[in-house]
């Protein structure tokens, strides 16, 4: 699955004009509401071709007139401003994390109009019992919304091939090979309401973290988003646009090694960093192993209640962190580190020695402090991210629908 990105270069003159043209289009309005001679003068079309893909969007749900545009001092009636239509096609996202299930619905603007999370334990669960769970979750959250989602994105904690289809491992769920949607689409049948005619994609939990990041959140163009929840993951944005790798499985930062002879992971290799800055690893060092509850909750908790235990096992696993961050720094050059999901609530406690680490260790080009950042999205980064990757790809590419 790769992340769609709207057609801004110009007229299409050639195979595909009408359907490039409507994305040009619309991809102007999805910067902010502007009057068709306005959107003439951004695309190089002319106000009659604007006119008649203007017609089409809205005639399709898309576009809705919002009313005379602003003053500009010029000569004549002002134009009517066109607006992405927040009553049109939305965006659905869904979630599976190890101990909860997500859902999220957002418009053609990407504003969140409905948000459901449950708390669950789902590591060794049958996969179908899981996904009929999150279609019951998923059609609560359409039924909320009001609105008619146009595709389904699922954010999960694992390893998910470029085709997007199947989850080939997800070592925290104890889950191999599971065709993601041909078991969720019955479930989806089961629940009603036309979700199970959706086209559905997947992504690891991370990877969307960062889409989200750089979509909503503010990220540059490049940066190395890093996070966690279960285990360690990572995304790294390059010119914009997410660096997938050969096989679609770049960002596995938790098996960066960071202490060669250190203790075995369950990858089979020895040393990875999910061994000194994941979960149960944290939870170890901290003398907090099988406390039930969410363990970025209970850690935030104790570390700011001044819990030494805590506090060392953090500024542990911070140093970890920047020691791997120091590598991926060295060798990608990314203008930000990014700390999100469980990671984004424990940064105060983590940033110190990640600094430090950073600092000692990223010696041949310039690296200042403030290039470690957290992202403001925190935990709600991955199902964001699924739910806008959704509208993004109208926006890229109206055309089946317009």
């Amino acid at each position: 699955m790769h992340e769609p990105d709207p057609v801004r270069t110009g007229p299409a003159s050639q195979q595909g004009m009408r359907r490039a043209n409507l994305a040009l289009v619309l991809g102007t309005i999805a910067d902010g509401p502007r009057s068709r001679a306005e959107v003439a003068a951004g695309t190089g079309l002319t106000r009659a071709a604007v006119s008649s893909l203007a017609e089409q969007l809205i005639a399709a749900g898309l576009v809705v007139e919002e009313g005379p545009t602003a003053p500009s001092g010029k000569v004549g009636r002002p134009g009517t401003a066109l607006g992405l239509n927040p009553a049109g096609p939305g965006g659905l996202g869904a979630e599976i994390g190890v101990r909860h299930l997500g859902a999220c619905v957002v418009d053609l603007r990407g504003e969140v109009r409905a948000w459901r999370r449950r708390e669950v334990s789902n590591h060794g669960r049958e996969p179908a019992a899981v996904l009929a769970e999150l279609a019951d979750l998923l059609h609560g959250a359409v039924t909320e919304s009001g609105l008619r989602p146009a595709g389904l994105t699922l954010a999960v904690p694992g390893l998910v091939g470029a085709s997007g289809g199947v989850l080939q491992r997800a070592a925290n769920l104890g889950w191999r090979d599971v065709p993601l949607a041909a078991v969720l689409r019955p479930a989806l049948r089961a629940a009603g309401g036309g979700l199970g005619e959706l086209p559905i994609e997947a992504d690891n939990e991370a990877n969307l973290g960062g889409l989200a990041e750089r979509w909503v959140g503010a990220g540059p163009e490049d940066f190395l988003y890093v996070s966690a929840e279960a285990g360690v993951g990572a995304a790294i944005v390059v010119g914009g646009r997410l660096l997938r790798g050969a096989g679609g499985f770049a960002g596995e930062f938790g098996h960066v090694p960071v202490h060669p002879d250190g203790p075995g992971c369950a990858c089979g290799a020895r040393g990875c960093l999910e061994q000194y800055a994941g979960e149960a690893a944290v939870l170890r060092a901290a003398g907090l192993a099988g406390v039930p509850g969410d363990w970025v909750t209970l850690l935030a908790e104790r570390a700011g209640a001044g819990d030494a235990d805590v506090l060392s096992a953090l500024a542990g696993a911070g140093a970890a962190l920047g020691t791997a961050a120091a590598g991926a720094v060295n060798l990608l050059d990314p203008a930000q580190v990014v700390l999100g999901g469980g990671y984004a609530r424990l940064a105060p406690w983590l940033l110190p020695a990640m600094r430090a680490e950073l600092a000692a260790r990223v010696a041949v080009r310039p690296w200042a402090e403030d290039r470690l950042t957290v992202s403001r999205l925190g935990r709600r980064g991955p199902l964001l991210g699924a739910a806008v990757r959704v509208v993004r790809a109208i926006v890229a590419d109206p055309g089946p629908l317009g």
